[in-house]
């Protein structure tokens, strides 16, 4: 055996990563990096003294319209970017992770004491936690790293802006907070959450805002002088009213800021139909499939198959450990943020996080 694939709980991801690089695997793992932003060094370590081929789950980064977005960028067809406005819209319990419970599930069928191994604190048996783990703190980091870090990578292999100087974030559990929603216990990581990161050497912002209980899609967008540009499967840019770039073909009715200057749309010829609700929101952003020469393809298969390329000849993938390290410690920091009800800094010479 060479290599593993990594596809467990939040809270199983750092052992396993560090188990499998020491005994010389390389690894492939399920997002988020990691659940704290101590395993986030503890991993990022195993893996370079190791020089195993590490491979962060984000199959974004094989969505072509991500990779046309980047080169739109390049050619600054925006201008100066100050403020980046990415979310999370779902409205249903299965999208806020409360799932079905097993009928059969209990302590002889489930290995529960293993299953809370690496957690703090220890439980008594229930299947509430096992089955829908994302919904406590002990497990995972509910919004953070399930979905902002989808969003995050998705910025980051656009602009390359890596880990924030600052991040602040706030939210709470407003909507799943009934008891006819839970069997004994109300989920602990919030429903509704938004995040703040800043690049102040970059000039700026990034917004993440969550809600698990409405999902109006809203996109991503980026915005610069010139014009913004939204994102999903497809990608169109705008000019702005202000821009100074296209002020001349403004003013003389060759751009119209109400319609797309660019637009990308991927060659296909039947409209695409996804059966859940889940499906339709990851196919909205490119994480299910994406096109190759007009030709649809899996953006997970794509995302494994770089990786393993990666290993036979001896390169790095495109979100490799320290692509990784900073979508964990970007997810960290807005994680202790929030438990913290303060802002975090990150200190770039010292790789720590600080107060002001």
């Amino acid at each position: 055996m060479d290599a593993v694939i990594i596809a467990a709980p939040d809270h199983w991801h750092a052992q396993m990563v560090i188990d499998a690089a020491r005994a010389g695997k390389h690894v492939y793992s399920e997002k988020g990096f990691t659940r704290t932003l101590d395993e986030c060094y503890a991993v990022r370590d195993a893996v370079k003294e190791t020089e195993i081929v590490y491979q962060l789950g984000h199959q974004g980064r094989q969505t072509e319209s991500y990779i046309k977005a980047k080169e739109a960028i390049d050619k600054r067809l925006l201008g100066d970017i100050n403020l980046i406005e990415v979310c999370t819209n779902r409205n249903s319990p299965n999208g806020a992770w409360i799932y079905d419970i097993h009928p059969e599930a209990n302590e002889n069928t489930v290995d529960w004491k293993r299953f809370e191994e690496p957690c703090e604190h220890k439980h008594p048996w229930s299947p509430e936690r096992f089955f829908r783990w994302r919904c406590w703190w002990d497990y995972g980091t509910g919004l953070s790293c399930d979905l902002l870090t989808h969003e995050f990578d998705a910025i980051n292999q656009i602009l390359g802006m890596g880990i924030p100087t600052s991040v602040t974030a706030s939210g709470g559990v407003y909507f799943f907070n009934k008891p006819e929603h839970y069997v004994k216990e109300i989920r602990d990581v919030p429903d509704v959450w938004n995040v703040a990161m800043e690049y102040p050497d970059r000039n700026f912002t990034m917004l993440y805002s969550a809600t698990l209980a409405n999902n109006r899609n809203r996109g991503k967008v980026i915005m610069g002088h010139d014009g913004h540009m939204e994102m999903g499967n497809t990608l169109s840019i705008y000019a702005c009213r202000g821009s100074s770039r296209y002020a001349e073909q403004i003013k003389n009715g060759m751009i119209d800021p109400e319609k797309p200057i660019y637009t990308y749309i991927p060659g296909r010829k039947n409209v695409d139909t996804v059966a859940t609700a889940t499906e339709q929101y990851f196919a909205a952003r490119g994480l299910l499939y994406t096109y190759r020469n007009g030709r649809r393809v899996n953006t997970t298969h794509l995302h494994i198959a770089e990786w393993i390329d990666a290993i036979r000849e001896g390169k790095q993938p495109s979100c490799n450990i320290d692509r990784a390290f900073e979508e964990g410690v970007a997810a960290a920091m807005a994680t202790q943020a929030h438990m913290e009800h303060r802002t975090v800094f990150w200190d770039a010479d010292t790789e720590s996080v600080v107060k002001a």
